[in-house]
């Protein structure tokens, strides 16, 4: 403060990245791996109850996918809130978005992958 002996200091705190949306990020990477197993196991033992297997890992995407998509989503919710200047600030919006995006995608090839694997075991 000008004219005393006295003075306010704010500490500069660097950006800090989020871990839910680096969270979300690996989640949905590991949907996506979980549902190409889901279609390799549909696909090659359709005689040797590869649709048990596919509807087993189908299961495990799903949960990784819906995990990516929440914690991806809370991430961007903990980015996007505004912080006073000696508070820490959080970065990842892209890390969040592409959880979200590897999350869903993965899901939806879980299914797709588990409905590939009943139609050949039907047929």
């Amino acid at each position: 403060m000008p004219g005393t002996p006295f003075g306010v200091v704010h500490l500069d705190v660097a950006p800090v990245t989020s871990g839910l949306a680096i969270g979300s990020l690996v989640a949905g990477i590991a949907s996506v791996l979980v549902s190409l197993l889901v279609i390799c196991f549909g696909v090659a033992f359709v005689d040797e109850g590869g649709a048990w297997a596919s509807g087993a890992f189908a299961a495990l995407g799903l949960l990784a996918g819906a995990g990516a998509v929440v914690t991806g989503l809370l991430g961007r919710r903990q980015i996007r809130r505004p912080a006073a200047p000696p508070a820490v600030r959080f970065t990842g919006r892209g890390l969040a978005v592409a959880g979200i995006s590897c999350g869903a995608a993965g899901g939806l090839l879980s299914l797709l992958g588990l409905g590939v694997a009943l139609l050949l075991a039907l047929t």
